[in-house]
């Protein structure tokens, strides 16, 4: 006797489009950097999303909406615009006040500028030297804000 199941399609896997918010692609297990002495890890699951984050909303295609982080002074959220795959735009509210920020890429795609404001004044970061891994996410970059340029480099765990 032959046996089919049918899975609906809302009860197959979706894939999150955490990893490409995190600017990397492909089977990213983890994100280390490191700046000015300080390290971070993001960790993501198989299917792509960034675990610890706290009432993340996605879209139907798996892209982040929202999403709301713990720190110090309270509750932050963060919304995402998207476009082509890439982040846009975001707007972190904290304390009642909106900080969004602008992200511009290169032809390759890169990120080489984000604009913000905030209440304490505009910023802008430039972002150039990429280097990249073998599965083409970058690996190091130079970061320029506000006259001082520093290296920024991150470590890539895959599954």
């Amino acid at each position: 006797m032959l046996v089919l199941f049918v899975v609906p399609f809302a009860l197959q896997a979706q894939t999150f489009h955490d990893v490409e918010a995190n600017d990397a692609k492909g089977p990213v297990k983890s994100i280390t950097t490191s700046m000015m002495g300080q390290s971070q890890k993001i960790t993501f699951t198989q299917d792509g999303k960034q675990e610890g984050l706290n009432k993340a909303v996605y879209d139907d295609n798996g892209y982040l909406k929202s999403a709301e982080q713990e720190n110090q002074m309270g509750t932050m959220k963060v919304t995402y615009k998207w476009e082509n795959g890439k982040i846009k735009s975001q707007t972190t509210n904290m304390m009642g006040q909106d900080m969004p920020v602008s992200f511009v890429y290169n032809d390759k795609g890169e990120l080489v500028k984000q604009s913000m404001s905030s209440p304490m004044g505009d910023m802008t970061i430039e972002y150039s030297d990429y280097k990249y891994d073998d599965r083409g996410n970058w690996i190091s970059r130079k970061i320029s804000v506000m006259g001082q340029q520093m290296d920024a480099p991150r470590t890539i765990e895959y599954y």
